[in-house]
């Protein structure tokens, strides 16, 4: 069950690409290093790494399958992400207005791992990502497809 290092390597690069091309995950991870400082980026990188696994279990059980073969599905899950989004934008846009002289408490790293975990887990690139790159690392004859996925 365990993949070539060939395999290996093709997935290991495929991933950090994955991760390094800009998107939602990638935009919120950095908004927040550069506004909040280096833990924060931490905590919203490990949110969204936790976000990525809620990605793979989905894709082990079979569910982004779903949401990709379901085109309500999908668009409820993209549709709910632009909208988790925009709200964060126009509650930091209006913060920003109501008094920039009066300071907000400051996000707990817990929050900004939560909100991490939310931006990745409503991420429908992910989804597809893993379900369109997971099954070529699949060998049928090497034992549980979902074993090998997870």
């Amino acid at each position: 069950m365990i993949p070539s290092l060939d395999a290996l390597a093709v997935f290991c690069v495929a991933s950090v690409a994955l991760a390094v091309v800009p998107g939602p995950a990638v935009t919120y991870i950095v908004t927040q290093s550069v506004d909040k400082g280096q833990r924060a980026g931490l905590a919203s990188a490990l949110g969204v790494a936790s976000g990525g696994l809620v990605h793979v279990a989905a894709a082990t059980v079979g569910l982004s399958a779903l949401i990709a073969s379901s085109a309500t599905a999908f668009t409820v899950v993209k549709l709910v992400g632009a909208a988790y989004l925009v709200y964060v934008g126009i509650r930091r846009i209006l913060s920003k207005e109501v008094d920039e002289e009066l300071e907000r408490e400051p996000a707990t790293e817990r929050q900004l791992y939560l909100q991490g975990v939310v931006v990745n887990v409503l991420n429908p690139k992910t989804a597809l990502f893993f379900l369109a790159f997971l099954p070529q690392f699949v060998d049928r004859d090497q034992g549980s497809v979902a074993l090998q996925v997870a």
